[in-house]
C-alpha cells in the first residue's frame, strides 16, 4: 500500500494506520510497542535499508531498537532451534508488544560488553588469531635459530629419492647408529641385534660379522671405542625394477625403527649422508608446528616466564629510576636515595675513578652501554641487578619485604617481548615474518603484508580460504577507524567506541546476509574525520542485503540514512512516542511542501515538527551557545616526557581551575596521556593506589593545589538489581525518614528501616523485596512473574497503608526524577539531592529504576550528579567522552552541569570530539596528527579559536563550521 500525504510543519498526520495491508516481506511491522516508557507505537521499517533512530536520552530509542526489535527478533530465532539446542543458547523474554511482523534473525552490536579478560586481545576478539594461528601451522616454516637453515624431517621416500638419483649400478649401504641400551652392556646389545636377524655391524668403515663377537668378550671391548652401526642392507641402484625400490625402502623403515630415528646411506666413493626423521637441526629438537603450539590459551603454546598473559611481576625500571632526566650523582636511582641504602649510591661514585662512566650525565643520554653496565655492574661496583639480589637475600626483614614490593611491577615479558608465545613459536615464518612479529604490526601494516606476500602454489591452494578471512577482517578493521591498533593489543584497554567498531568489522567479516545489525552509538570515539569511513561500511553492510538500524546522534550518519526515526518529544514519560519517520531530505524540505509516497514516512499526529529536538538542531533552528568568555588560568599540572604507547616522549600543560578538553583523531593518544599517565601520576601523589602509570619522567607545576582527582567514566554504577538512583543518591534515606515520621508510622512505632526493600523489617518476604519471583525454565526463556504476595509492590501490606501526601512507599519508587521533584517540594533535603539529577538530563528516570539498566552515559551522568551534590572543590575531574548516547540538548544541559562543576571551584579535563564541547573549551590540547605510530605528537595548544589557523588539522577543519567568523 503506498500512503501519500503533503508534508507541512503546520499540519498533522496519522501514522500508520493500515499495517495489515503492508506486505512483511517488504517491512518489518511493530504493532503497538509497550516496553518501558513506549507509548503503543506504531513503525514501519523497510528491509535492507539503513534506518537511524534517535531523539532525547530517555525518549524510547533503545526501548524500540534493543529492547523490542532486538529482543523479538533473537526471541524468535531462538525458538525456532530444537528444545536440546536452546538450553545451549541465551534465553530472552517476549516483549511487550502486539506483533512484529517481517523480522529477521537479529544481531546486536552494544556499547556495554567490553571483557576484562587479561587474555582477550583485538586478535581473538575478531577471530583473525585463529585463521593467523591455522595459517601458520599449515604453511609455515621452521628456521634454525643458530644457522638459519630450514628445518625439515626426513621421510622414506626422502631417502629412497635420494638413492635412486644416483646412476644404475652404484653400490651403496643403508645403515643405522648402534643405540646401546643402559640396562645392556656391548656383548649383550650385539646379541639381541643378531637374534632380530642383523649379522653385521660397520666398525669406523669396516664390516664386521657379530657372530665372530659375541661369544668373545676381549674381541667385544675392542669394539667399546669406536663407533658402532648396524647394516641393514648392502645393495646396487636399480631403477627399472620395483622390487629393489621396495627393498631400499623397506631397509630405510627398518634402519629408521632400530636407530631411534636415524637412517645412514653411504654411497661407494662418497662421504655417509645422514637422514632423520626427527624434526631437529643444528643438535636442536623443535617442535612440529600445530594450531596449540601458536595458541597462547593453552599451557602447550603459552610463553614459560608469562604464562601467555604477555607481562610479568618483575622490578620495574621505570619505578627504580622514575625521572630520567637526572643524573646518578642527582639520585636518578630512587632506592638509592634513603640514608642507608646511599652507601651504594656512594660505592659506584668512587668505583668510576677504575672507569670512564659520565656520573653527571642525565640518564636518559647515556648510551645503551652505560645504561647496561649500570644495572649489571662490573668488577669493580656491584649494579642496580645486584642491589636488588641482596634486598630479595633480607627478606626475612619486613622493610625489605616493603622495599621490593614499592619497585615491583608489571613489565613486558622479556622472553616472549609481550606476544604471550612460546620462544620457539618465532621459529616458524611465513615470507620471512613469525606470528609473534604480526601480531606486534599496526594492522594498517598487515595489510601490507598479506597484500605483498609470495607463497608457493601448494601453499596458495592451502591457505586461500584462510587469506581471504583474514584480509576481510583486516580491511574492516581499517575501513572503520581501527588501523592503527595491532592484534596483540588488549580488548580490555580499548575504549567503548573502539570495542564496539571491533565487534562491527567482525560482524562484517562474517558477510551474512538477511539479517537485522542493530547498533548502539557505532560512532562513539570517532573524531569526525573518520565518520564518513563508518558511512562507508554501514553501507557495505546494507548493501549485503542486511538491514541496518542504528541508534545515533551523529549528524553525518543521518543524513546518509534511508531513514531516520525520531523517539520523543522528551525523555521519561513525556517521551516514547514517534515524533516522524523521515528522510533527511523529505525534513530538509519541510519548510515547503513535498508528497511523501513511502508507507513508512509520517509525522504522528501529536505533534509538529517544530517539537522535535532533532529537527530544530539538524536545521540550525536551534544550537549550543558559545561560553560569553573564555577563562583564563594560571595554576597547570605539567607533565614532562610522556612516552606510553605511541606517545613521542611530549611535554605537556594541563591548565587547572578551566575547562580543558583534548582532542585528536582516533589512535592519536588521548586516553594513553590522560588516563594512563596524567590520571595514575596524579592519583599516586595523592596517595591512591593504582595500576602501573604509563611511562613518563615527571609531573611538575601546582600539583599541591589539586584535593581531589576523579575519573568519571562510562563503567556500570553496580550489577545488584537491588540498586537504583534513590540509593546511589542516598536520598532514599531522607524519604524513608519522611514516610518514618507520619502519624500512622509513629502509631505502629515503624523506623525508616520498615521502609526498606533492602531488610526484612517491611519487605515482602515472597520476593525479598524484588517484587518479582524468577522461574526457570531449562531450555526455554526464564519467565519472571509479578509477586503475588504484593502484587509486585516490594513492601508488606501494612508497610503500604502508610502514605505520604497519598502516596505509598512503591508508588514513589515509581516517580521519575522530575515528577519526584515536584512532589517532595516541601522536603529541602530531597529535592537538593534530586536537583542535580534534573541538571544532567536523568530527570526522565524512575527513583527505583534498577542501575544495571542504565546505559554507559546515563551511569556517568548519575556520577556526575552525585559530585554536583557534594559541592566538592580543588577537585580535578576527568571524564571520559560524556557525550557519549547523548542528543544535541542533552549535550546543552550536560556543559551546563559541568561549567557548574568548574564554579564551584573545581578543574574539568574532558577527552573528548564532539565540535560542541571543544567550541566550548577554555584551553584546547589536539593530539596527532593521525593514529597509531602517526600521532602521539601535540600538535596543538591554546584557545579553540587559535587552532583554526592550523591548515592540515583534522580538528580544525571540522570545527571551522562550528565557530564561523573566527579564523
Amino acid at each position: 500500500m503506498s500512503q501519500v500525504i503533503v508534508l507541512d510543519v503546520t499540519l498533522n498526520y496519522t501514522m500508520f494506520e493500515n499495517l495489515d495491508e503492508l506486505d512483511p516481506r517488504q517491512y518489518i511491522l511493530i504493532k503497538g510497542a509497550k516496553v518501558n516508557n513506549l507509548k503503543n507505537v506504531n513503525a514501519v521499517i523497510p528491509r535492507n535499508r539503513l534506518i537511524v533512530i534517535t531523539g532525547l536520552s530517555g525518549s524510547g530509542k533503545s526501548s524500540l531498537a534493543f529492547d523490542t526489535l532486538f529482543a523479538e527478533g533473537q526471541r524468535m530465532y531462538v525458538e525456532s532451534l530444537s528444545s536440546y539446542a536452546r538450553q545451549f543458547l541465551g534465553r530472552m523474554e517476549k516483549p511487550e508488544v502486539d506483533y512484529i511482523r517481517g523480522i529477521s534473525p537479529a544481531i546486536a552490536v552494544e556499547q556495554k560488553g567490553n571483557t576484562r579478560n587479561p587474555r582477550a586481545t583485538v586478535g581473538t576478539t575478531t577471530e583473525i588469531y585463529d585463521y593467523l594461528k591455522l595459517f601458520y601451522a599449515r604453511v609455515g616454516r621452521t628456521y634454525s635459530p643458530i644457522s638459519g637453515q630450514l628445518v625439515k624431517k626426513n621421510t622414506v621416500s626422502d631417502v629412497v629419492d635420494f638413492i635412486q638419483s644416483y646412476p644404475d649400478g652404484k653400490r651403496f649401504t643403508i645403515s643405522t647408529p648402534l643405540q646401546v641400551s643402559e640396562e645392556r652392556s656391548l656383548g649383550d646389545e650385539l646379541k639381541v641385534i643378531f637374534q632380530k636377524g642383523f649379522s653385521r655391524v660397520l666398525a669406523e668403515g669396516e664390516i664386521l660379522f657379530i657372530e665372530e663377537y659375541i661369544e668373545r668378550e676381549e674381541k667385544v671391548a675392542e669394539l667399546e671405542k669406536q663407533k658402532l652401526s648396524i647394516l641393514i642392507d648392502r645393495n646396487v641402484v636399480n631403477k627399472e625394477e620395483d622390487n629393489n625400490q621396495f627393498r631400499i625402502a623397506d631397509s630405510v623403515q627398518t634402519a629408521f625403527y632400530e636407530g631411534q630415528g636415524y637412517c645412514q646411506v653411504e654411497i661407494a666413493g662418497e662421504s655417509p649422508q645422514i637422514f632423520s626423521n626427527k624434526f631437529e637441526l643444528d643438535g636442536i629438537q623443535f617442535e612440529e608446528p600445530s594450531v596449540q603450539f601458536f595458541s597462547f590459551n593453552s599451557p602447550y603454546g603459552a610463553c614459560k616466564t608469562c604464562g601467555g598473559f604477555g607481562s610479568i611481576l618483575a622490578i620495574d625500571p621505570d619505578l627504580v629510576i622514575p625521572d630520567k632526566s637526572l643524573s646518578v650523582y642527582e639520585d636518578a636511582i630512587a632506592p638509592w636515595r634513603t640514608e642507608k641504602m646511599q652507601a651504594w649510591k656512594d660505592a659506584f661514585l668512587k668505583s668510576t675513578a677504575q672507569f670512564d662512566f659520565p656520573v653527571h650525565r642525565p640518564y636518559n643520554e647515556l648510551n645503551s652501554e652505560q645504561q647496561d653496565l649500570l644495572w649489571n655492574g662490573n668488577e669493580y661496583f656491584e649494579g642496580i641487578h645486584d642491589f636488588f639480589k641482596y634486598v630479595e637475600s633480607q627478606n626475612h626483614k619486613i622493610q625489605y619485604r616493603v622495599l621490593m614490593a614499592r619497585y615491583r611491577g608489571k613489565i613486558i615479558c622479556p622472553s616472549c617481548r609481550g606476544t604471550r608465545l612460546r620462544e620457539d613459536a618465532s621459529y616458524v615464518k611465513i615470507h620471512g615474518r613469525s606470528i609473534s612479529d604480526l601480531v606486534l604490526l599496526p594492522i594498517s601494516d598487515l595489510l601490507l603484508f598479506f597484500d605483498k606476500m609470495e607463497l608457493t602454489p601448494q601453499e596458495l591452494e592451502i591457505s586461500r580460504r584462510l587469506l581471504a578471512e583474514i584480509q576481510n577482517r583486516l580491511k574492516y578493521l581499517e575501513k572503520v577507524g581501527l588501523g592503527y591498533l595491532t592484534l596483540n593489543r588488549l580488548t580490555a584497554s580499548l575504549s567503548g567506541g573502539e570495542f564496539q567498531r571491533i565487534k562491527l568489522a567482525t560482524a562484517l567479516g562474517s558477510a551474512l546476509v538477511g539479517s537485522m545489525y542493530i547498533l548502539d552509538e557505532p560512532s562513539v570515539g570517532l573524531h569526525p574525520r573518520d565518520t564518513d569511513r563508518l558511512v562507508e561500511v554501514l553501507k557495505d553492510l546494507k548493501n549485503l542485503g542486511n538491514t541496518v538500524i542504528v541508534v545515533e546522534h551523529e549528524e553525518a550518519v543521518m543524513q546518509a540514512a534511508d531513514q531516520i526515526i525520531d523517539m520523543g518529544p522528551e525523555a521519561g514519560s513525556r517521551g516514547g512516542d514517534m515524533v516522524f519517520s523521515l528522510s533527511h531530505q523529505e525534513l530538509s524540505k519541510a519548510q515547503g511542501k513535498v508528497r511523501l509516497e513511502n508507507p513508512f514516512s509520517g509525522i504522528n499526529t501529536q505533534f509538529t515538527l517544530e517539537d522535535s529536538f532533532t529537527y530544530n538542531y539538524l536545521f540550525g533552528k536551534d544550537d549550543i551557545p558559545l561560553p560569553k568568555q573564555r577563562r583564563t588560568w594560571s595554576k597547570y599540572i605539567e607533565v614532562h616526557g610522556a612516552r606510553q604507547n605511541n606517545l613521542k616522549n611530549i611535554q605537556v600543560q594541563f591548565p587547572l581551575d578551566v575547562l580543558c578538553v583534548v582532542s585528536g583523531v582516533s589512535g592519536s593518544g588521548k586516553s594513553t596521556l590522560v588516563k594512563e599517565v596524567l590520571f595514575k601520576a596524579l592519583s599516586k601523589n595523592l596517595g591512591k593506589p593504582n595500576d602501573t602509570m604509563g611511562l613518563f619522567d615527571r609531573i611538575s607545576g601546582n600539583v599541591g593545589h589539586i584535593q581531589q582527582i576523579e575519573m568519571v567514566d562510562q563503567k556500570s554504577i553496580g550489577t545488584s538489581s537491588r540498586s537504583n538512583p534513590a540509593t546511589y543518591t542516598k536520598v532514599y534515606d531522607a524519604i524513608r525518614k519522611l514516610f518514618a515520621a507520619t502519624t500512622l508510622a509513629k502509631q505502629r512505632s515503624y523506623t525508616p528501616a520498615h521502609f526498606s526493600f533492602n531488610v526484612d523489617k517491611g519487605r515482602c518476604e515472597t520476593c525479598e523485596g524484588e517484587g518479582r519471583i524468577k522461574v526457570e525454565m531449562q531450555f526455554m526463556a526464564d519467565i519472571f512473574l509479578k509477586c503475588e504476595t504484593c502484587d509486585g509492590r516490594r513492601f508488606k501490606k501494612e508497610i503500604l497503608e502508610v502514605t505520604y501526601k497519598d502516596k505509598d512507599i512503591s508508588q514513589v519508587l515509581d516517580l521519575t526524577i522530575e515528577d519526584a521533584v515536584e512532589f517532595f517540594k516541601e522536603s529541602k533535603s530531597v529535592v537538593q539531592a534530586l536537583q542535580p539529577l534534573v541538571q544532567v538530563g536523568l530527570g526522565y528516570i524512575q527513583l527505583g529504576q534498577s542501575t544495571n539498566t542504565l546505559s554507559g552515559g546515563e551511569s556517568q551522568r548519575l556520577k556526575l550528579a552525585s559530585y554536583l551534590k557534594e559541592k566538592k572543590d580543588r577537585t580535578f575531574f576527568i571524564f571520559d567522552e560524556p557525550t557519549t548516547g547523548l542528543h544535541f540538548h542533552d549535550i546543552r544541559r550536560l556543559l551546563d552541569a559541568i561549567q557548574a562543576l568548574i564554579d564551584q571551584g573545581n578543574s574539568v579535563l574532558i577527552i573528548e570530539h564532539n565540535l560542541e564541547v571543544i567550541k566550548s573549551a577554555d584551553w584546547l590540547i589536539d593530539l596527532g596528527p593521525e593514529g597509531g605510530e602517526g600521532g602521539g605528537h601535540i600538535c596543538f595548544e591554546g584557545l579553540p579559536e587559535d587552532i583554526l589557523k592550523l591548515e592540515n588539522n583534522f580538528t580544525a577543519q571540522f570545527l571551522k563550521e562550528k565557530l564561523p567568523g573566527r579564523s
